[in-house]
């Protein structure tokens, strides 16, 4: 071949690459790959979360949106007997409003990112609509919005929308104000704005004249270290003309900086408005204005409390009674005389910290309040109260997780809802309940630890360091809590100050404030093990809103962290006294010596991090003294980006292994496998990623999360289960991460693969809310607003990978036809062979084998044909001995439980009925859960009886179909007979004869039908004693009684008396069909296919 040629050849391959290069291909760690491995939502609802905002349908007051701050959308159509989330795939999960169009109910809006000004808000990307109830969304702009408060929507036309935004709390700029559009959203226009700082907290109309509108303008600004909550961009504003002017409303009001402002109209005099407004320090008050803004007067002193009026302070005028209104506070503050005077809702039996209320037309006693404990409704204006305990809300800032036998208990430190502890998993039919949920510390709750080896002992911690450690059998709290010594100062706990149980000693902790302490007792007495770790900084000399600012201005740090932090603790597995320390302030500290000297390390000098970064996670590696791995976050500062970095030389120079997670997906914690070194799993804001290359590349677990972020995440050893806690959405479990252990490029590339199996508990399911009955389900008769997470699958749970999903050829033929088209090419008629062939073809399979020890096929199971992962759950029982009757019926069920001991599973394909073994064997074991009250006989005698029933109800029920389809042909003989030339006399005493034997059959084998009409008792039959010995052994595990053995010999020796008998009777009636034949009788469904004379 000449040069020329070659160059040719070699020019066309390579651009045949770089064109399949630039087309989008799957790749095998794509997210969607791994969607097939599902986290196990667990709640739990007993507390719920806080609620930004409620709307209530206006022409359906059963329908309610719920905007969740952390947390997403949610719909009920039945007043909140049943919640679906309905915004769980979306960008955002943290909400601020919600707002059905009034001119059309089906359009709901829904602005993204808290409005408030807490320290832990996640933020948004903007504004959505949907325009079926919420059953799909579109983003509509403003994504760097970041906080909307509130949307409003032109009561007579729908392209007319209001945004006021917020902007963004940690940084200045993005878009900020009130923004309007007249085209339904598809452009926005910036109409109201100040300074760089200020945004729009509050939006209301005059039902008048829409075109008249009044803002609130709020000034402010978060850091790491302070808050400013009022400057001079807060102000009142109206426009006339629909916000294309404006002017600001001055007279009456406060000179000195305003903070935020609640603001609402008179509904029954729109002339009338009403401000409360945060003022120096915490003060404020409450005005009121009778001229549309034009001058105001102070009503009273009246302002939100508690964590600060940035976190409340909205204000609602009543619909029904004018000149009431409701305060947003941590108790709710009512006026019922224009602000002139408040008093504070009942909250009784209720959640404090209120966000949110709404109103029902129809019912002035009616109120519908959201709170950081969730949603709360009264019927009789605040008097009696009733919880929605079905919205499993909760924030989880960290989980820790016990030792306990047979199932380990998960414990979670909670945004303003206490430290709350409960079951992974119960041995009950219903799973787990709010019930199997307790509060084990009160206040918020942060990072909580267990002892290993220990489950009676455990640590919670409330915000800012208050350390407890909880006697779990008694329930007794004791504050340990390090304090400082004799002329030292006051210690700077982190509002989620780390703490650490050492690997290497159970009896001793860890705990940072600004300095690490040490406590070998159990928190009894500490010592300091270091100095100050931290840059000791005073936090009023540090700049807020781009410069430093007078003490006068609108400072407020009473409910926030404390600066100047140790956040993160971690020591060696490998090494004891090997101990890294993080602060929010930008250092990573190490200690080789437990404490006796320490080595500074500014997290500025790893490659990328900006010097302000918080240490939100460090961990030193499970197998490797050397390596070590941080976590880093800088969103305090405005910046979302993900920071991840590892060392292997514990800290002198480190790497990012940020690799391929998403921008704008801040990162909260890392953890390492325990079994696997180079197995990782990171809590990010936007789910969980796991990489198993040390972080070279991260593909996310989607199966089961909704979009939320997860701060804190944790390993059970000896479950191998991986947890979750979600900010927003409770706890989810994975269920057995071994199957990550074995994935690799060549797994995935490979055709199938079955992955290793957990051992499986074998027992009886308990009963809680009633037994496993068909017509109770998972809440019993507790109805449907019940809430319930369920248990892992009952049994020994297969996963199983396909690396290209089970096809037919008519999916091939079709899927090929429809490229065909889109390249707009015709597509003609296959050929009448493709066709028969295609319709000839049996289904594909997945088909799961399950043998016991001696070798012998316990169970057959099947499973998804799709592309990629599976679960299937065998429930460790052999198939059902129930017969199959008729075309469409199905032997559904099970039969009874399979011994204790070794199985193993295979797997295999069945493609157009050729089957092909794709797998190797794994073996597990089924392992006892729990002994019972009495001695037993084995495990193996008691299945033999098993089994021995099996056989007998599955003759049985052959011989009751057999019985059955006699009587029937017998009635079709009858008839036969009737229509036939025989003569009248021989055949038709024959077949009397034989229709009153069969009936004394289906008496012995079912009884007195006559008497069981009315309901009457009858004699004992082979069915009936087939059912008492079901009864005896359906839900135990302790095995056959002597009623039982008595009754299953009596139902067999009554089986083979009808058997004998049924024999008799068929050859009778075959007999008598010979006699019919030849007499001209018609031919009838079961008898011999006449022969031709």
């Amino acid at each position: 071949m000449r040069n020329s040629a070659k160059f040719s050849i070699i020019l066309y391959m390579l651009l045949f690459s770089i064109t399949l290069g630039q087309t989008k291909k799957t790749n095998i760690w794509d997210d969607e790959n791994f969607n097939g491995l599902k986290f196990r939502g667990i709640g739990p609802a007993l507390m719920s979360g806080r609620i930004s905002d409620i709307a209530i349908h206006p022409e359906d007051e059963n329908t309610w949106y719920l905007a969740v701050g952390s947390g997403n959308v949610w719909k009920t159509v039945n007043a909140g007997v049943t919640w679906t989330p309905i915004f769980d795939d979306q960008g955002s999960y943290s909400i601020g409003c919600v707002t059905i169009d009034p001119n059309n109910p089906n359009i709901v809006w829904v602005g993204t990112g808290e409005d408030l000004g807490g320290r832990h808000f996640g933020y948004g990307d903007g504004v959505y609509r949907s325009e079926d109830g919420g059953n799909t969304w579109k983003n509509m702009g403003l994504k760097n919005s970041e906080h909307i408060s509130k949307i409003v929507i032109h009561p007579n036309d729908s392209n007319i929308i209001w945004v006021a935004s917020q902007g963004p709390l940690w940084s200045k700029g993005g878009q900020r104000g009130v923004y309007k559009s007249i085209d339904g959203g598809k452009n926005w226009k910036l109409v109201l704005s100040d300074n760089e700082w200020t945004g729009a907290t509050e939006l209301v109309l005059d039902p008048r004249n829409p075109d008249i509108i009044y803002v609130a303008m709020w000034q402010r600004h978060r850091t790491i270290a302070a808050y400013m909550g009022g400057g001079p961009g807060t102000s009142i504003q109206r426009s006339d003309d629909g916000g294309n002017t404006w002017k600001k409303l001055t007279k009456g009001l406060p000179k000195s900086n305003m903070a935020k402002v609640g603001l609402d109209i008179s509904k029954h005099n729109p002339d009338i408005l009403y401000a409360a407004i945060e003022l120096d320090r915490r003060t404020g008050g409450v005005y009121k204005s009778e001229d549309r803004g034009e001058t105001w007067k102070k009503q009273s002193d009246a302002v939100a409390g508690a964590t600060g009026p940035h976190y409340y302070q909205e204000l609602y005028a009543s619909p029904h009674h004018f000149d009431r209104l409701y305060l947003m506070d941590s108790a709710l503050q009512i006026s019922d005389d224009g602000g002139k005077t408040f008093y504070r809702m009942n909250e009784k039996n209720k959640h404090g910290d209120n966000h949110a209320i709404a109103f029902r037309k129809s019912d002035p006693d009616y109120l519908l309040v959201g709170s950081d404990g969730g949603l709360y409704e009264s019927f009789d204006h605040t008097k009696t109260w009733r919880f929605m305990a079905n919205l499993p809300l909760t924030q989880f800032y960290d989980v820790a997780l016990d030792d306990s036998e047979p199932f380990y208990n998960i414990f979670g430190g909670t945004q303003d809802n206490s430290t709350e502890g409960g079951p992974s998993r119960t041995d009950t039919w219903q799973g787990i309940h709010n019930s199997h949920w307790r509060v084990v510390l009160n206040w918020d709750g942060h990072q909580p630890a267990t002892e290993p080896g220990n489950p009676n002992i455990m640590y919670g911690q409330r915000q800012q360091g208050t350390l407890a450690r909880i006697d779990m059998l008694t329930g007794e709290v004791t504050d340990v809590q390090p304090q400082p010594r004799v002329g030292e100062t006051y210690e700077r706990f982190n509002w989620d100050a780390p703490i650490l149980v050492s690997p290497h000693k159970p009896s001793r902790l860890y705990f940072g404030s600004q300095r690490v302490w040490k406590t070998d007792n159990r928190g009894d007495s500490w010592e300091p093990i270091s100095k100050d770790l931290t840059r000791d900084q005073n936090r009023f000399d540090l700049p807020i809103m781009g410069s430093r600012q007078s003490w006068d201005n609108a400072w407020d740090v009473s409910a926030m962290s404390n600066y100047n932090t140790i956040s993160a603790l971690s020591e060696s597995p490998v090494k004891a006294g090997l101990i890294y320390a993080g602060t929010d302030d930008g250092f990573i500290n190490i200690t080789s010596n437990d404490g006796k000297s320490w080595k500074q390390i500014e997290v500025k000098k790893l490659p990328g991090v900006p010097a302000t970064a918080y240490v939100n996670d460090i961990k030193a590696d499970n197998f490797d003294v050397n390596k070590v791995y941080a976590v880093l976050d800088n969103h305090k500062y405005g910046d979302y980006q993900p920071y991840i970095y590892s060392s292997n030389d514990k800290g002198k120079t480190w790497k990012s292994i940020t690799s391929n997670l998403p921008d704008r997906t801040l990162t909260w914690r890392i953890i390492q496998d325990h079994v696997e070194k180079n197995l990782f799993f990171a809590a990010t804001e936007y789910g969980i990623y796991f990489s198993i290359n040390s972080g070279k590349s991260w593909s996310k677990l989607n199966g089961g999360v909704p979009t939320i972020s997860f701060r804190d995440l944790a390993i059970h050893k000896r479950e191998n289960d991986l947890v979750g806690a979600s900010f927003g959405r409770g706890f989810f479990v994975f269920d057995d991460i071994s199957v990550f252990r074995e994935l690799s490029n060549s797994q995935m590339n490979d055709k199938a693969t079955l992955f290793s199996v957990k051992n499986a508990w074998w027992y009886i399911p308990r009963p809680y809310l009633g037994f496993n009955d068909p017509w109770n389900g998972l809440k019993g008769s507790q109805g449907d607003s019940y809430f319930v997470a369920p248990n892992p699958p009952f049994g020994a749970v297969f996963t199983y990978h396909l690396s290209e999903g089970l096809v037919t050829k008519k999916e091939v033929r079709t899927k090929k036809e429809k490229s065909t088209l889109k390249k707009g090419k015709p597509v003609g008629f296959p050929g009448w062979k493709i066709v028969e062939s295609e319709r000839r073809e049996l289904d594909s399979k997945v088909l799961i084998e399950v043998k016991d020890s001696n070798g012998e096929v316990v169970r057959r199971l099947e499973g998804p044909t799709s592309k990629g992962f599976h679960r299937i759950a065998w429930d460790l029982r052999y198939p059902s001995p129930n017969s199959i009757l008729g075309e469409n019926s199905s032997a559904n069920g099970s039969g009874f439980l399979a011994p204790p001991g070794k199985y193993n599973v295979t797997m295999f394909v069945k493609l157009d009925g050729k089957i092909e073994k794709v797998s190797d064997s794994k073996s597990f074991d089924v392992v006892p859960l729990r002994k019972g009250a009495l001695v037993t006989e084995s495990h193996d005698k008691i299945a033999d009886f098993w089994r021995e029933y099996e056989k007998t109800a599955k003759r049985g029920s052959a011989i009751q179909f057999e019985v059955a389809e006699i009587l029937k042909k017998v009635d079709r003989m009858h008839l036969a007979i009737s229509q036939s030339s025989g003569k009248i006399g021989d055949l038709d005493n024959r077949l009397s004869k034989l229709h009153n034997d069969v009936l004394e059959m289906d008496q012995a084998l079912n009884g007195n039908r006559s008497k069981m009409e009315p309901g009457e008792k009858t004699n004992p039959t082979a069915t009936s004693r087939l059912a008492v010995v079901h009864r005896i052994i359906e839900y135990s595990t302790y095995g056959p009684t002597e009623t039982a053995i008595e009754n299953l010999s009596l139902a067999q020796i009554g089986l083979d008396k009808i058997q004998i008998q049924l024999n008799q009777n068929n050859n009778d009636l075959e007999s008598i069909l010979r006699r019919m034949e030849n007499a001209g009788s018609p031919w009838i469904e079961g008898a011999p296919i006449p022969k031709n004379r």
